[in-house]
C-alpha cells in the first residue's frame, strides 16, 4: 500500500510499510510541557486568583483589595489580568487564548500526522517534521540494543516508548509512543531482522515464530465488535480470518455496554501495572536474577552517597548551632537533591530482572515508571564487576557494561542502561556473566572467582612484582591479567575492587605505555581500548617484559578472534555467516603489522568496519 497504514488493526509493524505512532503521542511528548507552561502562568497570576476568591467568599475585604489594586493596576508585569480588564481587552484576550489552543491542537495533530516510520530488511527509518523535514535511518546491522520504556503517565494510556540504540554519537532512534503490546512485538521483529535470519524468512514467506506470538494469543482478547490490535506478528491470512470472525461475532452479538467496555479497559491497565516487566516464559527460571528489597535499600544507603550525606548533615548542624543561617540556603538544597538521588536509585532497582532470551539478554527494572532493554549477542564490548568497600562485608557486587552508542558521560536513563546488575552476590555475578559472555563463563568459573576476591597468581593471573608497591602500595598484590576462551580478564583495586572482562573479538586496540618512573622501576602499564563507556580495562602496573609479551599476544589473538567471530549474526545460518568472516580476514591481515610494542592495534572488530558517523542516522533536509 502506498498510503501510511493506520495502527488500528495492524498486526505487523515490520512489514516494510509506513506506519504512524499512537494517537496519544503528541499529548505524551508535548502536551505535558504545555500543561506545565500553563501551570507556570497560573502560578504567576496567583495574586489575582487569590483576590477573586477573596471577593467571592469574603466581600468585606473588597475595600482593602481596591486600595492595594490601585497601586499596581497599571503594572502589566504584576497583574496582566488586571491590565486586560481595566483596558477592556477581555474579548481580545479570550480570542487570543482560543487561537493559541487551536494552534496547539493543530500543531500536535500535524506533528503526529507527519511522524511516520517503517522497518525494512535493511534499516529502521523515521520521517518527522512539519516545516523542516528529517529522515533518520538506523541500519539493522549496527543496532546495539533496543529499549522499551513505560513512563507512569504513558502507562495510563497503554503506551510505551521504543528506543533503538545504534553505534555512533546521537544515533539512537526513538519511536514515542506505540501501543504497549505493539512495542514489544516490534522489538522482537527488529531483533530478528538484525540477527541476520533473512534468507529463511524470505524463503518461507511467513513471519518468524517466537515468544511474541505467544503474547499475541494472550493479548488478542477484544470486546465484541471492536477491532483487534494484537501485539505480535501474524500471517496476513490469519489476520484477515481473525478480523472477519471478529466482525461476524460483532454483528451477531448485542452491542457491549459502555460501562462494560470501560471496565475492561480499566482491568487491562491494572493487569499491565501488575505484570512483571520481564515475561517469565521467555527464559528458564534458573537464568533470572532477582534483587531482594532489603539488599537494594541497604546497598544504596551504604553507597558512596552515604559519605556525602554525612558531610552535608554535619555542615548543616554546625551552621545552625553557630548561628550561620546562610548554611540552610546553601546546603539544604544539596541535601534534598541527595535524598532525591537516593530514592531514584532505589526505585529504579525495584522489580529488577535479567534473563537470557532467544534474541539477547533482557533486563527490566522500575516500579511505577518501568523500562527494559534487550542487548543482542555480540554487542557487549566490556563487562566490569565492582565492589565498594562498604559492600565487602556483605559480598555485594555491581556489574556494568560498555555498549557502542553509550557515553561515559551519559546521564539519566542512558547511564542506567549501562548497569546490568545494580547489586548482587558473587553467584549473581556468575549468572550475569554467563548471560553476557557465555564462552568465558563456561570455561573460566574458577578464574572469575579468583578475579573477584583473589590475589597473586590465584586462578592463573599474571603476578605483579613487589617493586610495583612504590606506585600501588595497597593494591599491587591484586593487579593481574589472565585470558580464557578469547576473553581478557583484568583484576585490580583495593578500596574499590574491580574485575574487567573484554572479549578480544571486540577489542578496539591495545596500548603499552612506560613513564619515567615506571622505566626506572622496569614496569609498564597496559590498556585495552573498547568503545566509550563506564568500563576501563587497564593493567596499571606490570613487569615490563611481561607486559610486552601480553601486548604482542593480545594484539595477534584479537585479530584472529575478530576474523572468526559470528556472534553478531546470531540468527543467521552458517552458510550465510561464512562469507562475512572470509571478507574480514584480509583486513585483519593488513592490520597485523601495526601491532608493535609502541603502537596500538587498529580496531579489528566490527566497530572498525565503519566510522561512528557512518553507522548513525542520516538526515535529509
Amino acid at each position: 500500500m502506498s498510503a501510511v497504514a493506520r495502527q488500528q488493526g495492524v498486526v505487523n509493524l515490520a512489514d516494510g510499510e509506513w506506519h504512524r505512532l499512537h494517537p496519544a503521542s503528541p499529548l505524551l511528548r508535548g502536551g505535558l510541557v504545555f500543561i506545565a507552561v500553563l501551570g507556570f502562568v497560573i502560578a504567576n497570576l496567583r495574586e489575582r486568583v487569590i483576590d477573586i476568591f477573596l471577593t467571592i467568599f469574603a466581600p468585606e475585604s473588597n475595600g482593602q483589595i481596591d486600595v492595594e489594586y490601585g497601586e499596581w493596576q497599571q503594572d502589566w508585569a504584576n497583574d496582566p489580568v488586571g491590565g486586560i480588564v481595566t483596558n477592556g481587552l477581555v474579548g481580545w484576550a479570550l480570542l487570543a487564548v482560543g487561537a493559541v489552543i487551536i494552534a496547539v491542537v493543530i500543531g500536535f495533530w500535524l506533528s503526529w500526522r507527519m511522524h511516520t516510520f517503517r522497518v525494512t530488511h535493511e534499516a529502521v527509518e523515521v520521517r518527522s517534521g512539519i516545516l523542516f523535514r528529517s529522515h533518520r535511518s538506523a541500519r539493522l546491522d549496527r543496532i546495539q540494543g533496543i529499549n522499551v520504556n513505560r513512563p507512569l503517565f504513558a502507562r495510563l494510556f497503554g503506551t510505551a516508548k521504543l528506543e533503538i540504540s545504534v553505534a555512533g554519537q546521537s544515533a539512537n532512534v526513538q519511536l514515542a509512543y506505540l501501543g504497549s503490546t505493539l512495542a514489544d512485538a516490534l522489538r522482537a521483529d527488529v531483533l530478528r531482522l538484525a540477527s541476520g535470519a533473512r534468507a529463511e524468512r524470505a524463503q518461507s514467506g511467513t513471519a518468524p515464530a517466537g515468544p511474541a506470538e505467544t503474547r499475541a494469543d494472550a493479548a488478542a482478547v477484544v470486546m465484541p465488535g471492536a477491532v483487534a490490535v494484537p501485539g505480535a506478528v501474524a500471517e496476513p491470512g490469519a489476520a484477515s480470518d481473525a478480523a472477519g470472525a471478529a466482525a461476524a461475532a460483532g454483528a451477531a452479538a448485542p452491542r457491549t455496554p459502555v460501562t462494560a467496555r470501560a471496565g475492561a479497559i480499566v482491568t487491562q491497565r491494572v493487569d499491565e501495572f501488575l505484570a512483571p516487566e520481564l515475561d517469565p516464559d521467555l527464559a528458564p527460571p534458573e537464568s533470572v536474577v532477582h534483587l531482594p528489597l532489603g539488599r537494594v535499600i541497604g546497598s544504596t544507603l551504604l553507597g558512596g552517597s552515604t559519605i556525602w550525606a554525612i558531610i552535608i548533615v554535619a555542615i548543616i548542624v554546625v551552621g545552625v548551632t553557630s548561628g550561620q543561617m546562610w548554611v540552610l540556603f546553601s546546603f539544604v538544597p544539596a541535601a534534598i537533591g541527595l535524598v532525591s538521588y537516593t530514592w531514584s536509585r532505589i526505585t529504579k532497582s525495584l522489580r529488577y530482572s535479567i534473563a537470557g532470551t532467544p534474541d539477547g539478554v533482557r533486563i527490566g527494572h522500575g516500579l511505577l515508571s518501568t523500562g527494559n532493554q534487550t542487548i543482542p549477542p555480540g554487542r557487549v564490548h566490556a563487562v566490569e564487576a565492582t565492589q565498594w568497600v562498604f559492600w565487602r562485608p556483605f559480598g555485594w557486587w555491581s556489574v556494568r557494561i560498555n555498549v557502542a552508542g553509550q557515553s561515559v558521560s551519559a546521564s539519566g536513563d542512558a547511564a542506567q542502561r549501562t548497569i546490568v546488575l545494580p547489586v548482587g552476590t558473587a553467584s549473581d555475578v556468575h549468572r550475569v556473566l554467563a548471560l553476557l559472555i557465555p564462552d568465558a563463563a563456561a570455561h573460566g568459573e574458577r578464574l572469575v572467582d579468583a578475579g573477584l576476591v583473589g590475589r597473586g597468581d590465584d586462578g592463573g593471573f599474571s603476578v605483579t612484582p613487589k617493586r610495583a608497591a612504590w606506585l600501588r602500595p595497597f593494591s599491587w598484590r591484586r593487579i593481574g591479567l589472565a585470558e580464557t576462551s578469547g576473553v581478557a580478564v583484568v583484576r585490580r583495586g583495593a578500596l574499590i575492587r574491580s574485575l574487567s572482562l573484554v572479549p578480544l573479538a571486540r577489542m578496539q586496540s591495545v596500548a603499552l605505555s612506560v613513564g619515567p618512573i615506571e622505566r626506572a622501576l622496569d614496569l609498564a602499564s597496559l590498556r585495552l581500548h573498547t568503545v566509550t563507556g563506564p568500563v576501563t580495562a587497564m593493567l596499571p602496573v606490570a613487569d615490563r617484559s611481561a607486559a610486552t609479551a601480553l601486548f604482542e599476544r593480545l594484539a595477534h589473538e584479537a585479530i584472529e578472534r575478530a576474523a572468526s567471530d559470528t556472534s553478531h549474526h546470531w540468527g543467521a545460518s552458517p552458510a550465510e555467516v561464512e562469507p562475512v568472516s572470509t571478507e574480514v580476514a584480509p583486513v585483519s591481515t593488513e592490520v597485523a603489522p601495526v601491532s608493535t610494542p609502541v603502537a596500538p592495534v587498529e580496531p579489528p572488530a566490527e566497530a572498525s568496519a565503519a566510522p561512528a558517523d557512518e553507522t548513525g542516522p542520516r538526515h535529509v533536509g
